[in-house]
């Protein structure tokens, strides 16, 4: 069920470029940050319904989650306006669960399974094909790739942190509550200094709520209940899930017609979720094996 919840997050993810394409022009930047500031209004609003835990809070490791979200989402606009939207989204997903798996396998000494590795490998190869054989500008630029590391270092940090939150009991909506309101905190000035033309009106507003109720505030209460049963590199793999969505969303919705790398891509990708999210088969006793009898 945990992996369930992490797909139906990174489903709700995949709908944000649908949503902004649909929407009127803005600047990336602003719609960014407008979305993470409502996401965090809603999910302070959700967590004050929910009981708090004794546990004490971990108020350092709260800011570090909150500048994390704020990082992840600035470097990822920057790098993609260096380096382009292909090569920006390519590496910054594809970094982010090979990121978080080995920082929570140093940090916390959480397992690396070969399974894990094999269903990363597949899904971040059909990452590439997917996001670069749907017709996306890519063009190499050094500090836009490591601008798009940054960004999946900051994604790889929130999950790994946001893990440890859960551990010590406190609910997943008071965690995604307290981080991401902290973020939309953070990104106020970004919002403040850019041009909100758009959000005056009726399909600007609509967007910027919908964006924040739903590949946000919706979205990370599922990835924050499946967290709290997985491990940061197994749900950042999951959610990679994502470009699968908007691909999809782009052919039914926006009339996108990607080419036959995105195909073989996204079957890979398919591949490598299905190969994660199905059950571990259980592991044959050893004829040999004496089988305790109870008293």
């Amino acid at each position: 069920m945990a992996k369930v919840l992490v797909l139906l997050a990174a489903v709700c993810f995949g709908t944000t470029g649908t949503a902004q394409a649909l929407g009127p022009d803005a600047a990336p930047t602003s719609v960014g940050a407008a979305r993470i500031v409502v996401g965090g209004a809603l999910l302070l609003l959700v967590a004050r319904a929910v009981p708090a835990a004794a546990a004490p809070w971990p108020r350092r490791e709260l800011g570090v989650i909150a500048a994390a979200i704020a990082i992840y989402q600035l470097s990822f606009f920057a790098a993609v306006d260096r380096t382009g939207v292909a090569v920006g989204t390519v590496v910054a997903l594809g970094s982010a669960p090979a990121l978080a798996g080995l920082a929570a396998r140093l940090v916390d000494g959480e397992a690396l399974t070969s399974r894990w590795a094999g269903a990363t490998a597949l899904a971040c190869t059909g990452v590439v094909l997917l996001v670069l054989g749907s017709g996306g500008d890519a063009s190499v630029d050094p500090l836009g790739i490591m601008l798009a590391v940054v960004s999946g270092s900051g994604y790889a940090t929130y999950t790994v942190l946001a893990k440890r939150a859960l551990k010590r009991g406190h609910a997943p909506e008071r965690v995604m509550g307290a981080s991401f309101a902290l973020g939309g905190l953070l990104l106020l000035p970004v919002l403040a200094t850019s041009d909100l033309g758009w959000l005056a009106s009726p399909g600007g507003a609509a967007m910027a709520l919908y964006l924040g109720a739903i590949p946000t505030a919706l979205a990370y209460i599922l990835f924050a209940r499946g967290l709290r049963h997985l491990t940061p590199g197994e749900t950042a793999t999951l959610t990679l899930a994502e470009p699968l969505t908007a691909t999809g969303l782009g052919i039914l919705v926006l009339s996108e017609r990607p080419g036959a790398a995105a195909a073989v891509g996204a079957g890979l990708v398919l591949a490598g979720l299905l190969t994660l999210a199905s059950p571990a088969r259980p592991t044959r006793r050893p004829e040999h094996e004496p089988v305790a009898v109870p008293a």
